[in-house]
């Protein structure tokens, strides 16, 4: 292993021409489609022109969330915990169908541009507007923590100043966002996915092969206990197990894919609704194949340094500081690789945080503005309203990467914030979903939890390391936590989840339940529909607001034709009733 002023050296011109090339195409993409496309109109800046087809949305869709957060902090957790890790891929099975079939046809029938906005149709305008401010403090700081990481990483590999990096990510992904819109933001995510994928890929399979195969790869960490493929421990406060990853790993990225205002804009992007299921699908091959490639790629880390750990040795101080060591020490001789690399981890950045900003910018606009303080906004200062914010929101990033420096590692810190966050959301919205009956009432300890990492070894360090001349002070002991907060970070989400769904229905049976026969259908999952001839008390349910939608269009289309002959129906009214065909109607 060498020492970490030979490996900046490594890292030429050549490799700074590699990933300033990819910085180079993203502003091209965003110039393009700001300058040279048609002229972009809200819709269009938004949501695409819902233009898009299923391959471009499932690279952004994998893009937004797995990004530098994956390729630095998957490898570190399977280095420092073990390859137990691989079993969240098991969470995606079940994630993809559920978010697919279950939650992605109810904004598709509203077609809304704010997930948000399902919000206030099924409950109340206060909870539409809670929602979108608790998923802009949760998008906000995630967004902080995915341009902090591989501002990390360019810094152990080439000695380049942390805060000039995070200026590089946040600058170029404002412009090309800000002046491209959603189309720039999915062309680029496609490209920087396909950059990711090549770069991990080739890291992982040139550092096995150089130390003697994938054999080797395993037996070493076989050895160290780090090869454990399963348990099925039912404590809830054991970090990793098949229970925490599978069953809470569900409910922590159905927060993302099921009802995510990120995902939810991309899904409304396409041209057809069986396209946007196909990208979910797509999307769940992707993320299946990128995690247990980050997980390999965190044993072949460990295989190299089995018997040189180089956090204790003090070549690193952060585990999410490992792969870019990695990368550095076995390819730097490579000219061009690293720099491979670093593209490939800007590009996660870039994708993340360019989605972040669009959806952002789309939930104020329609959540604050037009469903609030200026409802009657012209459809041209609404477009550059919308620029305006996503720029706020860019600079908002920037500064907000001084609060995510101070949150340790960086996988469990953005999968924290999703389950801490997202899972009341969730819990809102299944409330709304799978729950007729409810109504609109419903509006770390420190210096406790340390988390043991299993064995390195600093024996086969080739270099003297030096041990610390101080004495260190004892601190006192602060005692056993509390048994919640000693509960695995991947419950978090199902238990803000489920304690929102419990006291949602608490209340309801308190406050008197929502007559389901005014229920707007459109606002359940289709679950609830398919079984509705089961389930207890949903007779005649959404009957009296069919009606009284179609009373309303029959008035209006009464109203519009005049003289016309009174025997005439429009073909609106003949064909469509508020979302549903006759045939449908009838059945509800």
């Amino acid at each position: 292993m060498a020492y970490v002023d030979e490996l900046v050296d490594r890292f030429t011109w050549i490799d700074y021409m590699v990933f300033s090339c990819m910085l180079l195409v993203s502003a091209v993409i965003g110039i393009f489609y700001g300058c040279f496309s048609k002229k972009q109109d809200t819709n269009d800046f938004l949501m695409a022109g819902k233009s898009m087809t299923a391959f471009p949305v499932a690279m952004s869709l994998i893009a937004s969330f797995m990004s530098a957060i994956t390729l630095l902090g998957t490898p570190s957790e399977v280095y420092q915990f073990g390859f137990l890790y691989w079993l969240i891929g098991f969470a995606y099975v079940l994630m993809t169908p559920s978010a697919a079939y279950l939650y992605f046809p109810v904004f598709y029938k509203l077609q809304v541009t704010s997930a948000y906005e399902y919000l206030e149709r099924r409950f109340h305008r206060s909870v539409r507007w809670l929602g979108s401010f608790v998923f802009i403090i949760q998008m906000t700081l995630y967004m902080a923590i995915v341009v902090y990481a591989p501002a990390l990483a360019l810094e152990q590999v080439t000695g380049l100043n942390v805060y000039i990096s995070v200026s590089l990510i946040c600058f170029v992904c404002i412009f090309y966002t800000t002046l491209g819109g959603m189309k720039a933001v999915l062309w680029t995510d496609a490209l920087q996915t396909l950059i990711m994928y090549g770069s991990m890929m080739f890291v992982i399979i040139k550092g096995a092969i150089d130390i003697g195969g994938f054999d080797v790869v395993w037996q070493r960490n076989a050895d160290s206990g780090r090869a454990q493929l399963i348990d099925f421990d039912p404590d809830p406060t054991t970090r990793h197990t098949f229970w925490t990853l599978v069953i809470g790993g569900y409910f922590t990225w159905i927060t993302v894919y099921g009802v995510n205002q990120a995902q939810i804009q991309r899904y409304l992007s396409v041209q057809t609704k069986q396209m946007a299921v196909n990208a979910l699908w797509i999307n769940f091959v992707g993320l299946f194949i990128l995690m247990l490639t980050c997980c390999f790629g965190g044993m072949v880390v460990y295989a190299n340094y089995h018997d040189c750990d180089p956090i204790r040795s003090g070549v690193v101080d952060k585990g999410d500081q490992l792969f870019p060591l990695f990368v550095m020490d076995t390819l730097g001789q490579w000219r061009g690789l690293p720099g491979l690399f670093v593209a490939g981890v800007f590009s996660g950045a870039l994708s993340t945080v360019s989605s972040g900003m669009n959806s952002l910018a789309a939930i104020v606009l329609e959540d604050f503005i037009k469903a609030g303080c200026y409802p009657n906004i012209s459809e041209n200062a609404a477009t550059w309203t919308s620029r305006a914010l996503s720029l706020f929101f860019g600079l908002l990033t920037f500064a907000l990467v001084f609060v995510a420096e101070q949150l340790g590692n960086i996988l469990n810190a953005a999968l924290s914030i999703f389950g801490v966050v997202g899972g009341p959301l969730l819990g809102v919205f299944t409330l709304g979903m799978f729950f007729p009956w409810a109504n609109s009432t419903v509006a770390k300890a420190s210096g406790q939890i340390h988390l043991p990492s299993l064995p390195t070894s600093i024996d086969g360090c080739n270099f003297t390391i030096v041990e610390p001349t101080f004495t260190p002070i004892p601190e006192s002991d602060p005692g056993e936590p509390l048994a919640i907060y000693r509960l695995s970070y991947m419950w978090y989400s199902a238990t803000g989840c489920f304690t929102v769904i419990v006291v949602g229905m608490l209340v309801t049976l308190v406050t008197g339940k929502q007559d389901v026969r005014a229920l707007d259908p459109r606002c359940l999952s289709p679950a609830v529909l398919w079984l509705k001839n089961w389930i207890p008390g949903l007779d005649g349910l959404g009957e009296d607001y069919v009606h009284e939608e179609e009373g309303l269009k029959e008035n209006n289309s009464s109203v519009s034709l005049g003289n016309v002959n009174p025997g005439y129906k429009s073909e609106t009214t003949e064909n469509t009733s508020n979302g549903y065909s006759p045939e449908e109607s009838s059945k509800l």
